[in-house]
């Protein structure tokens, strides 16, 4: 779920739409069904399901319908990419349940093999019985997109793949130096004062010390140390530390930056809340298919974590990051406050 809030592409046509869908979403859609929604004429929202995924008996193209409605959208379009078999009765289902929901459908899709063929259109003029060519290489909509720096990965997986563990050598190096970190967490906690039995304010101290220095040094773009993504992902694993790092994580490209690359590099038991600090940051960068890979990160590995699971909700439901705004200085918005006491979560 896409929030679009990215330079302004210029649409026309159906040519011009499906050239800037992978724009939208951030990778190229295949064996899907993309719902493009608008507001006073601007697209304002996309949204992706995976095609066999409407065959649920949850109704999810009711869900997405739902989704796209929660936006204040005023028309969507709907695109299906893949054999007509399957993405004929997936856009006739999403179609429906955007009627449903009060929204008009502009046009409906079918994108396969460099051609498209409209579900809305009769005219064989415009609309031939074989589909109509497209070239989105050649399109003036992917030419300003990628002049406003704007990507599109080849497709889902390539996107998972930016969120995956370090492995060989990398992950030797970061695997001794977290055993390091973890001694000298255990040497903190041993030597905290007697006023402090816990260890509690030692701990908060060393956490906002190390995201301090985590965040000054990625929006400098510097990489962190070995040393430093250990000592940061052992600490982030004591929830006060966890939510401090949240409470200054924003959509920077920084923080997005900075808690991928901690992500990628923490060892597997230690990842669950930079997973859910890269989701957050992602999700205000309007980057909804990076926030969703690495929440299926989070919770594939660790299924009970609370941020984790709260994140996951508010995309799943299709909460705009614009919610949020001036959040944390105005305090944990009512959304969040909701979200948290129906899960039981602190």
């Amino acid at each position: 779920m896409t929030p679009t809030d990215r330079p302004r592409l210029a649409v026309r046509s159906p040519a011009d739409l499906i050239a800037a869908v992978p724009y939208l979403l951030g990778f190229h859609p295949t064996d899907s069904v993309v719902v493009v929604a608008m507001r006073d004429r601007r697209i304002t929202f996309a949204a992706r399901a995976d095609l066999p995924d409407l065959a649920d008996p949850h109704d999810p193209a009711g869900h997405l319908a739902g989704v796209v409605a929660r936006q204040h959208a005023e028309a969507a379009t709907v695109l299906g990419y893949g054999p007509a078999a399957l993405v004929t009765p997936a856009v006739d289902a999403v179609r429906a349940a955007l009627a449903a929901a009060g929204l008009s459908v502009l046009d409906a899709l079918r994108v396969t093999e460099g051609r498209y063929w409209s579900y809305v259109c009769t005219e064989p003029e415009c609309c031939p019985p074989d589909g109509r060519p497209y070239d989105v290489a050649a399109s003036e909509v992917s030419a300003a997109a990628v002049f406003a720096g704007q990507v599109a990965l080849p497709d889902r997986a390539a996107l998972v793949a930016q969120v995956a563990p370090v492995t060989g050598p990398a992950r030797s190096a970061v695997r001794r130096a977290t055993a390091r970190a973890e001694r000298r967490l255990a040497d903190l906690l041993d030597q905290a004062s007697a006023s402090d039995p816990c260890g509690e304010r030692a701990l908060c101290a060393a956490g906002a010390a190390a995201v301090r220095t985590a965040l000054r040094r990625h929006r400098r773009e510097q990489r962190l140390t070995d040393g430093e993504v250990a000592w940061l992902s052992v600490l982030l694993t004591r929830e006060p530390v966890r939510d401090h790092a949240w409470a200054r994580t924003d959509g920077r490209d920084a923080d997005v930056a900075l808690w991928t690359d901690v992500l990628r590099r923490a060892e597997p038991e230690l990842t669950a809340a930079p997973a859910a600090l890269l989701a957050f940051a992602a999700w205000r960068a309007g980057q909804g298919a990076l926030a969703a890979v690495a929440l299926e990160r989070a919770l594939a590995e660790h299924p009970g974590h609370s941020l984790a699971l709260l994140l996951d909700d508010l995309l799943r439901r299709g909460v705009p990051p614009s919610e949020l705004d001036g959040w944390p200085a105005g305090g944990t918005p009512g959304v969040l406050r909701r979200r948290r006491a129906r899960r039981g979560l602190r």
